[in-house]
């Protein structure tokens, strides 16, 4: 820790009542629409901004490959929240020079470049029914050119929702497309038929792509498809569309509905040892962009920064005995306190371990508003930690079975640590055992969470919860 630089720090009172109304979220929303319309009068765009309840309006975008029903999904989606539908065709049919520009492109079968398609977005985005309704982008961007390209010129979506299929399955999808000549509605004569008899029998056959050219653009989305969800990770959902396009759509508005105007993640995630808490919480700091609070390594880390805290933890850590509650939770209350984990959140794990820490740190302002509990057996538990084993070079962690190393020279240099034998990590997990009940009673509202499955499963099952109402 630099101890020129001093964090920043919001009142816990101040924290709390921000939290409670969604101040932070309000602030965020504010100046990503400041940077977005750059009005010349602020503080009247600001008034305006607030009086028109800004945290309702969407910002959507719903990417995909080819023939994955994105169309469809985004027609019906924006009239279900009356919000603005672009797609690339509606940006070039503008009566713009902008729109004139890249119509150019289009004619010799070009790709418009990336400056000019985010120009076109904001021309369009500025607009007084997107301000006013909101949007949602069909198939834009398409690259990870043009994402970053929007990202930079102001153009953050809240929710981005990613249509996946199989290859065979889009390619089946992309023969026998019917469109309604008076509503421009897409169906399939296999996989998406009109309800009315009379829409049925006015439909006529797509114009359908040479199949080179479709194989080619599925390629390139596949090229692309890595790249976009980098991009948009923190807002990105991933939703298999070869099901019924009724179940889909579903899947897709209870996304974009439940992630709107989210509390202020405050975690607490609980779970014995060896149940993946560390992973899991990196995991989730890393995609929501939440701080990730150990205790253990932040008792370390302040014990080793020189300051008047560190020379009454690091007698306690040096001989191997716990902290003293007050002091672990002055350091907790500290950390919790800067203004990363108000504006972002926070997943605490490695605290509370008894009843009375639980009480403690309830009755402190950085109350945990979702609390995760990890179950796995003891059997598991012992067979996960005893059979694990450290690179004293590379400082990274290998198991005999699911991660074995990567070679004999590894192999013959990995150490164990004293507290993972068997008879350590036994008396460790009979302590847990004895203080989860009370811990628990704290928190009866507690999501309890399978960990023994694989570890993407397991965060599956976290964020699933992590983000419903």
């Amino acid at each position: 820790m630099d101890e020129t630089v001093t964090p920043l720090r919001i009142p816990p009172q101040m924290s709390v009542y921000a939290d409670k109304h969604n101040v932070f979220h309000l602030l965020q929303s504010m100046l990503s629409s400041l940077v977005i319309d750059q009005p010349e009068d602020p503080i009247s765009y600001l008034i305006s901004l607030l009086q028109r309840s800004s945290t309702d309006i969407p910002r959507i975008m719903l990417l995909g490959p080819p023939a994955v029903g994105k169309h469809t999904v985004a027609k019906k989606l924006s009239a279900d929240l009356r919000a603005v539908h672009v797609t690339t065709e509606s940006l070039l049919q503008d009566p713009s020079e902008l729109s004139a520009q890249a119509r150019q492109y289009t004619l010799r079968e070009q790709e418009v470049p990336a400056e000019l398609l985010v120009r076109l977005m904001q021309q369009k985005l500025n607009n007084l029914d997107c301000f006013n309704r909101g949007w949602v982008l069909e198939g834009i961007p398409q690259t990870r050119l043009q994402a970053l390209s929007l990202q930079q010129a102001g153009v953050i979506p809240e929710h981005v929702v990613m249509l996946e299929a199989p290859d065979d399955v889009l390619l089946e999808r992309s023969q026998g497309k019917l469109v309604d000549p008076i509503t421009g509605d897409v169906y399939h004569k296999t996989f998406i038929w009109p309800v009315e008899d009379t829409v049925a029998q006015r439909l006529e056959e797509a114009r359908s792509l040479p199949e080179t050219q479709r194989l080619s653009e599925l390629q390139r989305h596949r090229c692309e498809v890595a790249g976009l969800s980098s991009a948009y990770q923190h807002v990105l959902k991933i939703i298999n569309s070869d099901q019924p396009h009724a179940d889909v759509y579903q899947q897709v508005l209870a996304f974009v509905r439940t992630r709107r105007c989210a509390r202020t993640p405050r975690i607490l995630l609980l779970g014995p040892p060896g149940s993946g808490k560390s992973h899991q919480a990196r995991l989730l700091s890393e995609k929501y962009k939440m701080v990730d609070v150990c205790c253990g390594r932040l008792l370390r880390s302040v014990a080793a920064d020189g300051s008047a805290l560190s020379e009454k933890i690091q007698p306690y850590l040096d001989y191997g005995r716990p902290v003293p509650d007050a002091l672990v939770l002055q350091v907790l209350e500290e950390r919790l306190s800067r203004v990363d984990c108000s504006c972002r959140g926070w997943i605490l794990h490695g605290f509370p371990c008894d009843l009375q820490q639980a009480k403690s740190l309830q009755e402190s302002p950085h109350q945990p508003n979702r609390v995760f509990l990890l179950e796995l057996t003891d059997d598991d538990c012992v067979e996960r930690i005893t059979l694990r084993a450290t690179d004293p070079v590379s400082g990274e962690r290998f198991h005999a079975v699911t991660r074995p190393a990567p070679s004999f020279e590894v192999q013959n240099r990995l150490k164990t640590r004293a507290e993972d034998s068997t008879d350590t990590v036994t008396h460790t997990l009979r302590q847990y055992r004895m203080n989860i009940v009370g811990v628990q009673s704290v928190y009866p509202d507690t999501l309890h969470i399978d960990a023994d499955q694989d570890p993407h499963s397991v965060f599956e099952a976290l964020e699933s919860r992590l983000t419903a109402e």
